[in-house]
C-alpha cells in the first residue's frame, strides 16, 4: 500500500538537496574551529549554509546562530539579560500568544512569576486590545517587557499579526519575537517587513534534517544572553562544536524552501478540498481557525463524535500519516492547549486531528485520501448489526 504522509508540521520529508549535503559533510573529516584545510572546508560549509538560511528570511548572515533545533533556539531567545551593544539590555516580564509552541509557552529563562500569557480570540488571533492593556499596564510600572508570539501556530496554521504587534510591542519598549518556525517556505517572511527583534527556525519542518535550528536577529546592536558557555563557536552566541553535516542539509533545505512559495495557491486548494471530503458524508465536521489567515497547507479539523486517537490509528492503519495537535506532545491525554486558548469545549477538542502538505505532496493525495477517508469512516461508524431471529 502506498503510505500518504500528511504531517509536514511535525517533520518534513528530507530534501534531495539537503541529503546531498548532509552526506557530503559527513564524508569528510575537520572541526570548523580548525585552521587546517580540513577545518576550513567544515567552516566553508558552515558559512554556505548561514547565507543560504539568512536568504530565506532576508536577514543579514552575519546575524544568524545555528543551535540543535527549534526548541533550544526559542529557549535561548527567550531570556532576560539581553545587551544593547556594550550595555546590559534587562528586560524583566515576558509576554508570549497563549496559544504558543509549548517550547515559548513554558517561559523559556523567565521565573514563571514574570510570565503572562495574552489571551486569544475563537480563531485564535492574539487579542490585540489585551495585549495593548498588558503594555500599558507594564509601562505604568517602568517594567521592561519581552513580547513573543508565533508567526503561525503549528497546529492549526493561523497567521498572527506580527507586524502590527511588533510596533504595538516596540511603542512599550519591548523586545518581540517570533517564532517562525512553521512559516518558512509556506508563506513569504521578511524580518524587516514583520519587524521583529529576532526570529527563530528549524531545519527538520522545511525537509533539512533533525537537530538543527537558528536564531536570527534583525541587528548586531541588540544581544541574546548565551543559554550554552563554551567555546568560541557561533560568535560566542552559542558554545559547542558546531553540528556541520546538519547545518550543511539545514542550508540546502533552506534554499529549495524558497521555490515552495510558488505553490502557495496549489496548497490551499488542496488544503480546502481535504476539509471538504472530511465534511463529506459524515459527522459534522469543524476546521478551527478558519475565519483567520492561515498556512495553505495546514489544516486543523474536528469529527464530532470520534475521538482524534481513534482517526489517528484508523488512518495510519490506512496507509495515512496524520496528527492530533502537536508532535512535540505526542502522548497526551488532555486536549490541545491550543484549541482549549481558542474557547475549543474539551469534548470537541479531544476530536483534533491535523493534515499538513509539503513539498513532496502531489495531486494524487485527493483521490487517494478520499477513498481511505471513507474507509475509515465506514469501519468507525458502522452499526453492530442484530442477529436475524431464529427460523
Amino acid at each position: 500500500m502506498q503510505r500518504l504522509y500528511l504531517d509536514y508540521n511535525a517533520t518534513a520529508p528530507l530534501r534531495p538537496e539537503a541529503r546531498e549535503a548532509l552526506v557530503a559533510a559527513l564524508e569528510e573529516v575537520g572541526n570548523a574551529s580548525s585552521v587546517h584545510a580540513e577545518g576550513r572546508a567544515a567552516r566553508q560549509r558552515i558559512e554556505t549554509a548561514r547565507q543560504q538560511v539568512a536568504a530565506l528570511v532576508g536577514a543579514d548572515p552575519k546575524l544568524v546562530t545555528f543551535t540543535s533545533g527549534g526548541t533550544e533556539a526559542n529557549t535561548t531567545v527567550v531570556a532576560p539579560d539581553w545587551r544593547f551593544g556594550a550595555e546590559p539590555h534587562r528586560v524583566n516580564f515576558l509576554l508570549v500568544g497563549a496559544a504558543e509552541h509549548v517550547s515559548v509557552l513554558a517561559g523559556g529563562r523567565f521565573a514563571p512569576e514574570k510570565v503572562q500569557a495574552i489571551a486569544v480570540d475563537s480563531d485564535g488571533l492574539i487579542q490585540m486590545d489585551g495585549l495593548r492593556r498588558t503594555l500599558e499596564a507594564l509601562a505604568a510600572e517602568e517594567a521592561r517587557p519581552m513580547v513573543s508570539v508565533m508567526l503561525a501556530n503549528n497546529e492549526t496554521g493561523v497567521i498572527q499579526p506580527i507586524a502590527e504587534i511588533a510596533d504595538l510591542a516596540h511603542g512599550a519598549g519591548a523586545i518581540v519575537h517570533t517564532d517562525a518556525i512553521q512559516a518558512v517556505g509556506r508563506i513569504p517572511v521578511d524580518i524587516a517587513a514583520l519587524g521583529v527583534d529576532v526570529l527563530t527556525l528549524s531545519a527538520h519542518k522545511i525537509g533539512g534534517p533533525q537537530g538543527a535550528g537558528a536564531i536570527i536577529r534583525a541587528n548586531d546592536a541588540l544581544t541574546f544572553p548565551p543559554l550554552l558557555l563554551g567555546g568560541g563557536q557561533e560568535s560566542r552566541l552559542r558554545g559547542g562544536t558546531e553540528n556541520v553535516a546538519a547545518i550543511a542539509g539545514f542550508g540546502a533545505a533552506a534554499e529549495a524552501a524558497s521555490q515552495d512559495l510558488t505553490l502557495v495557491d496549489t496548497w490551499s486548494a488542496w488544503r480546502d478540498r481535504l476539509a471538504a471530503v472530511i465534511g463529506e458524508g459524515g459527522p459534522p465536521a469543524t476546521v478551527y481557525g478558519a475565519g483567520a489567515p492561515r498556512l495553505p497547507q495546514t489544516l486543523c479539523v474536528g469529527v464530532d463524535g470520534i475521538a482524534a486517537e481513534t482517526l489517528v490509528i484508523a488512518l495510519d492503519l490506512e496507509g495515512v500519516a496524520v496528527s492530533s495537535g502537536s508532535a512535540c506532545s505526542s502522548g497526551k491525554v488532555a486536549p490541545s492547549h491550543v484549541l482549549a486558548a481558542m474557547g475549543v469545549p474539551p469534548e470537541a477538542a479531544k476530536s483534533a486531528i491535523r493534515l499538513s502538505l509539503g513539498w513532496e505532496s502531489d495531486e494524487n493525495i485527493l483521490d487517494l485520501f478520499q477513498t481511505r477517508w471513507r474507509r475509515v469512516l465506514e469501519t468507525i461508524t458502522r452499526k453492530p448489526q442484530r442477529a436475524a431471529p431464529a427460523a
